[in-house]
């Protein structure tokens, strides 16, 4: 959850009343709140994925523009963003992401 809202809050300017969107999701991070996911907290994940799976967010590409790649990846998964930069802002163009599987948790992580 606490990655979710990185990456939102990171396109948050495209969100209006993100703060207020995205309350019951912090509420749940506040030191000594106990983890209860409540319709309210269901919606307001269900209203932060749409708008960052929808313009002007997410984007078509412009193969004529060269593409940013943010990665990032933990002992237990990994994700990406593709994106270009537009004008004065950066539009995601995909986002991938998966868990790693058991074997790929022993990888060695420095080769």
């Amino acid at each position: 959850l606490r990655q979710f809202l990185g990456l939102a809050s990171y396109y948050r300017k495209f969100v209006n009343g993100f703060a207020n969107v995205a309350a019951p999701l912090h509420r749940l991070l506040e030191k000594g709140a106990e983890w209860d996911w409540s319709k309210a907290c269901q919606s307001a994940f269900d209203t932060l994925k749409y708008h960052l799976t929808s313009a002007p967010v997410l984007a078509y590409p412009d193969f004529h523009r060269q593409f940013i790649v943010d990665v990032d990846a933990s002992g237990d998964g990994l994700g990406a963003v593709l994106s270009q930069r537009e004008e004065k802002a950066e539009r995601v163009v995909a986002y991938a992401s998966r868990t790693l599987t058991k074997a790929e948790r022993r990888y060695c992580a420095t080769r």
